[in-house]
């Protein structure tokens, strides 16, 4: 780390306590999150910076903080199905009705968890209760006032819920297998749901005896296949319920996610502002702390819409900082797996060439495995953007758990992180 930046270091590793320690959790649209931004906007003033705070309503279990619904949407399914395969014992008629009602629901279960759990759609949001988030920004201008170009440079101020299968050492090896198990269970109770309507519509509305036998047949062996594998089923399901805790008292503290980031992208403004002869020339710089990123990227994806036919977005690139503290897995985050987008290649490149800069001689080159980041909002609306980070990318004991704090990490590992921002900023306006 450059001894230039160490005093920067310093103030962005206390932000990082206070945080974590102070605040503690700051689940997307509490009152943790809300004290958070007041904080952040008090540090902006402190150095002569005004900041803007924008308000937005969102769902906080809206999309993937809202799935153990999912799990409970396998048990209720499981359950339709044993009264499904019961009542068609009663009167076929019977059975097709509520086959037919739990095919709807799982048809529609799964319209949700496909387009809000993994591509972090709004169109259901307002199924969900309603919160309020905000997203805190301030510009730095050149001294001369003019710009014809923009660097954000952002970090999501919101921690997430504890994750219940990680929330004790040791467990994180059976992080995937019990999520897991619990997304099978809900795809294979909500696919026999689809055969047992079916089935039972065809036996209660064949049009001749034949075809009556034949579904008959399978309507018979299906309540046998029901009833003898849905204690399973829904004991699978119920493993998905337990994906986060909903209680935000023992909610994470979010020090490494992401304190750091919204820390580095403060004092990485703050740098340029002390140091005007370092600036990129006629570049505004904004720094931004984004709400309700662990509910969905809400925060980011309210800005750019806000934004999107005001200018604020024109000719800007972006740097997204998500979670600084792993010392030996500084990576370079080229795109999010579940939602597409491929970030910039470009600015990919030159957060690559940062990081060796910085020290780091092999940095990872990878696509974010699971979930996404404020980076994809920001790609899609036609700004160049790319998210660095230096996380562990399996799931561990400290990810998104009572155990993300400070002491867990090292300061000069933020520092670092802190270094290879204002490397890219320079290096962008070396290239423009």
């Amino acid at each position: 780390m450059e001894e230039r930046l160490k005093k920067y270091t310093d103030e962005a590793y206390a932000i990082v306590e206070y945080a974590a320690n102070e605040i503690g959790q700051r689940v997307p649209g509490s009152e943790g999150e809300k004290k958070f931004h007041g904080y952040l906007a008090d540090k902006f003033g402190e150095i002569g910076l005004r900041s803007t705070t924008e308000k937005f309503i969102f769902a906080p279990r809206g999309s993937i903080g809202g799935l153990p619904y999912a799990g409970w949407g396998g048990v209720i399914l499981a359950v339709l199905l044993v009264l499904g395969v019961l009542g068609g014992k009663l009167h076929p008629q019977i059975g097709a009705a509520l086959h037919f009602f739990a095919a709807l629901y799982g048809i529609g279960l799964w319209t949700w968890v496909i387009a809000s759990v993994f591509k972090y759609k709004t169109w259901f949001d307002w199924c969900f209760k309603q919160e309020m988030s905000y997203n805190t920004y301030a510009e730095l201008l050149p001294q001369s006032g003019k710009y014809d170009r923009t660097i954000f440079l952002t970090g999501h101020t919101d921690t997430s819920w504890t994750l219940k299968h990680s929330a004790a050492k040791g467990s994180s090896a059976f992080i995937y297998v019990k999520i897991g198990i619990g997304a099978v269970s809900v795809a294979l109770t909500t696919s026999l749901a689809l055969v047992c309507f079916v089935c039972s519509m065809g036996f209660a509305f064949s049009a001749s005896d034949e075809t009556a036998l034949t579904f008959y047949k399978a309507v018979d062996a299906l309540f046998y296949i029901v009833t003898f594998s849905s204690p399973a089923l829904i004991v699978g399901s119920y493993m998905l319920t337990l994906y986060n805790e909903k209680n935000p008292r023992v909610a994470s503290p979010g020090a490494m996610d992401n304190a750091t980031g919204v820390a580095i992208a403060y004092e990485t403004i703050k740098y340029f502002k002390e140091n005007p002869e370092e600036a990129p020339a006629n570049c505004r710089i904004i720094a931004m702390g984004c709400g309700a990123e662990e509910a969905g990227l809400r925060g980011s994806i309210n800005f750019v819409r806000a934004h999107k036919k005001d200018g604020l977005l024109s000719n800007a690139c972006h740097i997204n900082i998500d979670s600084i503290a792993d010392k030996d897995y500084f990576e370079v985050i080229h795109g999010d797996a579940w939602l597409c987008p491929r970030f910039d290649r470009e600015m990919t490149k030159i957060a690559c060439e940062a990081m060796k800069e910085a020290g780091v001689p092999n940095p990872g080159d990878i696509s974010n495995p699971v979930g996404g980041c404020d980076s994809t909002p920001f790609q899609k609306a036609g700004v160049k953007s790319v998210t660095i980070a230096a996380q562990n990318p399996a799931m561990t004991y400290y990810y998104h758990t009572l155990f993300d704090v400070p002491e867990r990490f090292e300061k000069e590992t933020v520092g670092r992180g802190l270094e290879i921002a204002v490397r890219i900023v320079k290096k962008l306006d070396e290239r423009r």
